[in-house]
């Protein structure tokens, strides 16, 4: 019987734990020094804003895990010997394995700004972020979000949540500009400033002010600006959190460096999630490391069937993904780039409520689908997924989008009055 290590409790590390087991008889140990069970991440921030309670995130009873023989270790993981097969905890507690699985997420990223490190500053990642964000924001009357990515919205939503007035620093022109068309940006712009939130856009975090007893007061911008704020949400997005690697001969880069069966340079030490870098993505343009739920899923199942002797390759299909920008929902399917790429061509149609938007994207030659971005309309991901699998026209996916519609309020004249504002498009 084989000793398979898993290194965190996160989605990738879990969901692989539980196929591993279906599929075999081998000890299986997971190590995470944030929790003692896994829990969804993704709702953290409503914990906050009181929408639900910590056990209520949990999916499965604290009993599963020993129901099901996976033996669940609570501890920071210090170093990785790859030669001796051992890993230390920060508690200098020894385990040894057989097979590891690295799946040790990410964690918030900082760049080093003066006054970074004083109370009342932090990222939101994980449990640990939330206990403080939850003792440091009490009284707070202002607070800055640093970073225009979604990361950032979540904490501008829980703050304002709680009567707390946000002033949100965009070092971009416009908002997720990286991400977004420039009609989609605007459309979050005007939504974050219709519920209070002062967006300042092309304005970067330059230092954080001590309040003289190690908290921070203020904020000082690239623009010479100062703003008041008892408490600063860093939402510059994350990095993988693989330091404990450091020495243990498996090749990283940003990431854990694997290929398309999620195995590293190492034999028997697997990586999955977002502390994965593929070195070969299945789906072209997509980035190397996708810190991204579903994809960490589809991981975990992936590296448990090779893991128990069915050698299987990581294949996500097309892209897609789903976030909220406070109760403005976005979907994305396939390749939407914020600036159009040559040979291509593009369609927005956006209702004159100014809240819901879909934007359209294909091949100007063959008239080939390549993605959709939808703000405030809910669409069916079996339809989209099956179009960009078959390869259908843009002509098509217009006279077909009544059926890919999911949201009751998605009503027959949206169909509609998207497809008359595409026809002038048509050749």
């Amino acid at each position: 019987m084989r000793h398979i290590v898993i290194i965190g409790n996160g989605i990738s590390g879990i969901t692989a734990a539980r196929h591993i087991r279906k599929r075999s008889d081998d000890r299986i140990t997971v190590v995470s020094g944030e929790s003692d069970h896994f829990y969804s991440r993704t709702a953290l921030m409503y914990i906050y804003m009181g929408h639900m309670r910590y056990a209520h995130t949990k999916p499965y009873e604290d009993h599963f895990w020993a129901k099901n023989g996976i033996d669940l270790v609570r501890g920071w993981v210090e170093r990785v010997d790859t030669t001796s097969r051992e890993l230390e905890l920060s508690d200098g507690r020894w385990i040894t394995w057989d097979v590891l699985l690295v799946a040790s997420g990410s964690r918030s990223n900082l760049f080093g700004w003066p006054g970074q490190d004083l109370r009342g500053v932090q990222g939101l990642y994980g449990l640990q972020d939330l206990e403080r964000m939850e003792r440091d924001t009490t009284g707070v009357r202002q607070a800055v979000v640093v970073g225009g990515g979604l990361i950032g919205v979540e904490l501008a939503e829980m703050l304002h949540s709680r009567g707390i007035h946000v002033t949100f620093l965009v070092r971009e022109p416009r908002f997720w500009g990286r991400v977004l068309p420039e009609a989609g940006s605007h459309l979050i712009e005007r939504h974050l400033r219709e519920h209070g939130i002062d967006l300042r856009l092309g304005t970067g975090l330059q230092e954080l002010v001590d309040d003289g007893t190690g908290r921070v007061k203020a904020v000082r911008t690239t623009n010479r600006e100062e703003f008041p704020a008892g408490f600063v949400g860093i939402g510059v997005g994350v990095s993988p959190n693989i330091g404990f690697l450091q020495g243990s001969g498996v090749s990283t880069d940003r990431g854990v460096l694997v290929n398309g069966f999620l195995e590293t340079n190492v034999r028997d030490v697997y990586a999955a999630g977002d502390c994965a870098q593929l070195q070969a993505h299945p789906e072209p343009g997509r980035p190397a490391i996708e810190a991204v739920w579903y994809t960490g899923r589809m991981m975990g199942e992936a590296v448990a069937r090779t893991i128990t002797g069915e050698r299987t390759a990581y294949d996500p299909g097309p892209w897609f993904n789903s976030a909220k920008f406070f109760d403005i929902e976005y979907q994305t399917y396939g390749r939407v780039p914020a600036i159009l790429d040559e040979g291509h061509d593009a369609h927005t149609w956006e209702h004159p409520d100014g809240r819901r938007s879909l934007h359209l994207v294909w091949e100007k030659a063959s008239r080939r689908f390549l993605g959709v971005n939808a703000l405030g309309v809910r669409l069916r991901h079996e339809v989209f997924d099956a179009w960009l699998r078959q390869g259908a026209s843009i002509d098509a996916v217009v006279a077909g989008l009544e059926r890919a519609h999911f949201d009751p309020e998605f009503h027959r004249r949206y169909v509609r009055d998207l497809a008359q504002s595409f026809m002038p498009v048509v050749p």
